[in-house]
């Protein structure tokens, strides 16, 4: 079945999303169709505003719409931490815990021979000019436990050790509330690699 070129025009859109197959593009298209004319246009002006008002954060390449971001420019954060992680969505979910009053450098990616992605094509150079600065104690990696991202953490963790700085890796293993007859092997051997001594 062919659709009027307007529909057709936005089924298209919304399938060039990651993870949006046909199917849920024509659903989200003719969802869209039965919206209120203010709801589509609060939804255009919040696409548009996307694109124009956010931009990179000077220091640690997290997206922002202020420079330096708003984790940056706090003066009570811990200059002497940095922690690397892949994406700006990685530093929403460690803010989440507030556990950590570190500093960030987001590497927008991960390093991925198969997939054509090389040191130089994610954010490493911002990251080592920022270890230079006296202040930096550790460089915490806390990329995903994927092949890509230990392959991540692998290469930064050489590429940092002559700078003399420490560098630690977040753990891994069993996620909290987990049971043990549902993990597969490797979450199992990340755990135990982790292990701690109890007191």
């Amino acid at each position: 079945m062919f659709y009027p070129e307007p529909i057709a025009k936005l089924i298209d859109a919304f399938s060039r999303l990651p993870g949006i197959g046909p199917k849920t593009a024509a659903r989200l298209a003719f969802y869209v169709l039965r919206m209120k004319e203010e709801e589509v246009i609060d939804f255009a002006k919040a696409l548009v505003s996307v694109k124009r008002n956010l931009t990179y954060c000077s220091v640690c390449c997290n997206i922002t719409d202020t420079d330096p971001c708003r984790i940056c420019s706090d003066k009570t954060r811990d200059m002497s931490v940095i922690c690397a992680v892949q994406e700006p969505k990685d530093v929403v979910a460690m803010e989440r815990t507030r556990e950590y009053t570190g500093q960030y450098h987001v590497l927008h990616g991960a390093i991925s021979p198969m997939e054509g992605v090389g040191p130089d094509d994610i954010r490493i150079t911002e990251l080592v000019k920022r270890l230079g600065d006296e202040r930096v104690q550790e460089l915490i990696l806390a990329t995903n436990p994927t092949i890509e991202g230990e392959a991540t953490a692998m290469y930064l963790s050489r590429l940092v050790k002559p700078f003399g700085i420490k560098v630690t890796r977040i753990a891994r293993g069993l996620p909290v509330g987990g049971d043990l007859e549902y993990a597969d092997e490797v979450t199992l051997s990340k755990a135990l690699e982790g292990r701690q001594e109890l007191f």
